[in-house]
């Protein structure tokens, strides 16, 4: 990365949709916690402070909002994905990671996580 790489990070946005495959999980909404980190060129934006050479992050969230609380997902690995997608849909995107937490998925654990990544050119 170059000295001219932003990185925006949406932390912690937590949302409701149908995530699983047991009965109960297919019936009725569940939490998730969704985190992104998107790398990108930010020369232009650094220099103009205009929002026209700037990645808008709250275009992007208002997109991963309305994905997942729209949608039924049977596997965390495609919601994952499904997220991932919206957070590298942009030219500028040099690399985005997505990280999904499932709270209480488990018995004794806080939650269950999926992450995937994605880097330009690979």
């Amino acid at each position: 990365m170059t000295s001219d790489t932003a990185t925006i990070r949406i932390k912690n946005l937590r949302l409701r949709t149908h995530i699983g495959i047991k009965e109960d999980e297919i019936n009725n909404k569940q939490d998730v916690i969704i985190n992104v980190r998107i790398d990108y060129q930010a020369s232009r934006a650094m220099q103009s402070d205009q929002m026209d050479d700037a990645l808008n992050y709250r275009t992007i969230t208002k997109k991963i909002i309305a994905l997942v609380e729209n949608n039924r997902f049977s596997l965390l690995e495609h919601l994952t994905r499904k997220v991932l997608d919206i957070a590298c849909e942009h030219d500028w995107v040099e690399s985005a990671s997505v990280e999904v937490d499932k709270p209480h998925a488990l018995r004794f654990a806080d939650s269950v996580s999926m992450e995937l990544r994605y880097t330009r050119g690979e």
